[in-house]
């Protein structure tokens, strides 16, 4: 009897994974990517990517990349999107991964049968579908807007992050970026160079870290000696104090949690400018009336463009939501990707950690390969894990108290996550 292929439903860097960890493993699979090439979001020409021109790695190359493919010497520090999307490319050259892809070929369905799956997608304006032993789905976390409703109506221009690309957008205009992450922090930088006037609304505060420390990429400084978190919290608040002084001071809202309760903004230049006087923080929207916004301190102003920057929501529309274990936010999943009774359905890259990077990522895949194939040859490591995820289980938050947002709600810990993965992946032979 033919042995039923899996699916991987992306060809961005988390597909990427699981592609070669399911080759290496030899377990016979077909992928799907909407695109015509791979690189997922990094792809800014993709049609699901919400890249904008400016942006880059938050994270510094050598905390990001794959062990078994590091980026070349000569790469910055922190990569731009292009760079990125060059990288990923030659990873697929590299591990010869392009081959086991469909590209052009949109998955609009997965439907379980009595054994396998039924895949549909939809490549050229025509529909076609397929038989699989199992599904892995690795489309990525940042593709679906989170567009928050606000009370009044604005009579300017209203997007959300997802669907600025480039400076341009700005220019002549009278700007105001909401959001207080990553992604408004950046924008709101373009807007200070390209726009009439930039102003960034927060509903709440955030803790800010430079990229450089001591002339060294902040996310290399330190981690020589372990240290309980309430000390690395005061060590690091402390550097923090020293590199990046009081975000206050500039008007910046005071974070409503400890740090590394919620992901940090690796941004320095929001409040250069914010001190510069280029850039002016307001609170909280109230509501829109025609061209203004009303903000909750009674205060109001004139813009021309409003840039919701208020993130994404996890989106995987062509499987069934009951078969994904939701609670809340998120799929609640063993180590954030293993269905508690099923074997063959696996949500691959529904993880955030701070310095997880694609290496943690990469482990992640490797140990549902593994898992895979131990099932099929009776591996004792392999049926404990399908008894543990049985019984029942929580995220791996290492203790942390996490901010209880949306966003957070597959936040892991990542050492705690890392070494849970390859304590599993020792014990499967990894």
């Amino acid at each position: 009897m033919t042995e039923l292929p899996y699916a991987v439903i992306g060809a961005g860097p988390m597909g990427l994974a699981c592609a070669k960890v399911l080759a290496e493993q030899g377990i016979v699979f077909e992928g799907f990517e909407i695109h015509t090439d791979v690189g997922g979001l990094w792809d800014i020409e993709g049609p699901r990517s919400t890249m904008y021109e400016t942006a880059h790695l938050i994270s510094s190359k050598t905390k990001t990349e794959f062990a078994e493919f590091p980026m070349a010497g000569e790469v910055a520090d922190y990569p731009s999107h292009r760079v990125m999307r060059g990288y990923f490319r030659d990873f697929a050259d590299h591990f010869d991964l392009r081959r086991h892809f469909r590209f052009g070929a949109e998955v609009v369905r997965c439907e379980p049968l009595a054994a396998g799956w039924r895949v549909t997608w939809r490549a050229g304006g025509v529909e076609q579908e397929g038989r699989y032993a199992g599904v892995l789905i690795a489309n990525g976390t940042l593709s679906e807007p989170n567009m928050p409703h606000f009370p009044g109506a604005f009579s300017g221009e209203m997007i959300h992050s997802a669907q600025y690309r480039h400076p341009d957008q700005l220019r002549g205009k009278r700007v105001l970026v909401v959001g207080g992450g990553n992604s408004a922090c950046d924008i709101v930088v373009d807007a200070v160079h390209h726009a009439v006037c930039a102003e960034l609304s927060m509903r709440r505060g955030y803790h800010f870290v430079p990229k450089y420390i001591f002339g060294k990429p902040a996310d290399t400084v330190g981690g020589a000696i372990r240290l309980p978190m309430w000390l690395k919290r005061r060590v690091d608040s402390t550097i923090l104090g020293w590199f990046v002084g009081d975000p206050q001071r500039m008007g910046f809202p005071a974070p409503d949690h400890a740090l590394y309760a919620s992901h940090p903004v690796v941004n320095s230049m929001a409040i250069f400018h914010a001190g510069h006087g280029d850039l002016r923080v307001r609170p909280d929207i109230a509501r829109f009336d025609g061209d203004s916004a009303m903000f909750k301190d009674g205060t109001r102003a004139a813009y021309d463009l409003v840039i919701a920057a208020t993130g994404y929501v996890l989106h995987y529309p062509f499987v069934d939501r009951a078969l994904l274990n939701w609670q809340g936010a998120a799929p609640h999943l063993f180590l954030n990707c293993m269905h508690p009774a099923r074997d063959d359905l696996f949500v691959m890259g529904m993880i955030e950690a701070t310095g997880l990077g694609w290496q943690g990522r990469h482990e992640q895949a490797e140990l549902v390969a593994r898992y895979i194939k131990g099932l099929r040859h009776g591996h004792p490591a392999a049926a404990a894990i399908k008894a543990e995820k049985a019984r029942g289980f929580s995220r791996i938050t290492g203790g942390m108290d996490y901010v209880d947002l949306p966003r957070m709600a597959y936040y892991v810990e990542r050492s705690a996550y890392r070494r849970a993965v390859t304590q599993r992946l020792k014990a499967l032979g990894g």
